[in-house]
């Protein structure tokens, strides 16, 4: 059980923070920015769930979202195997939960209209949201490949997870738009001309 009594503790005062294990690193190092990215999708997730009032199967399902993305922050915190002697394993993301979101695509997918065209992040509160928690989903991902490339022993499920939930938040926030019913659509090419000096 965690507990925490203090919130502050000046130990970041020089520029570094802690890992679950291993020496202090500088806060903008690729590890910190990875779970720390992964931190901010969640914080936009919570933001989201603001909109969910008429979507309460959509509002646990984020809920449930936000509890494994903090078992995916962890995950990163935690650099190398555990020990063979250790007492606890360390909090691991397991292919059980990436499985769940690849399930849950699936379920919301097939009830969708089908896609004739990219579309704009827009449309309802709920599915504006969604696309904005998706983004920043995709720039946790981005990040984590970095560091994957830079620490070889970064979890790959944390990574298969981060790309299955901004695939995720995609079909959802075409739920959120009438079942895609409402999405607004890209319309690609020129628009007319641009006056000079308009």
């Amino acid at each position: 059980m965690i507990k925490l009594n203090r919130i502050y503790t000046r130990t970041g005062d020089d520029g570094t923070t802690g890992l679950v294990r291993g020496p202090r690193r500088a806060k903008y190092d690729l590890r910190i920015d990875a779970y720390g990215t992964v931190e901010e999708a969640n914080a936009t997730i919570g933001m989201a769930r603001l909109h969910t009032g008429s979507m309460p199967r959509i509002d646990m399902l984020l809920g449930r979202i936000q509890n494994d993305l903090f078992d995916v922050g962890s995950d990163l915190a935690t650099p190398g195997a555990d020990a063979p002697d250790a007492e606890y394993p360390s909090l691991r993301i397991r292919p059980v939960q990436t499985e769940f979101l690849e399930k849950q695509i699936d379920h919301y997918n097939a009830e969708l209209e089908p896609l004739r065209s990219f579309i704009l992040p827009g449309g309802s509160p709920l599915a504006a949201s969604l696309h904005v928690a998706r983004t920043v989903t995709r720039r946790a991902e981005r990040i984590t490949v970095e560091l994957a490339a830079a620490e070889p022993d970064t979890s790959p499920e944390a990574l298969r997870y981060l790309n299955r939930l901004s695939d995720l938040l995609f079909v959802l926030s075409r739920v959120a738009n009438a079942n895609g019913t409402k999405d607004v659509l890209w319309v690609p090419g020129n628009h007319g001309d641009v006056k000079k000096g308009g």
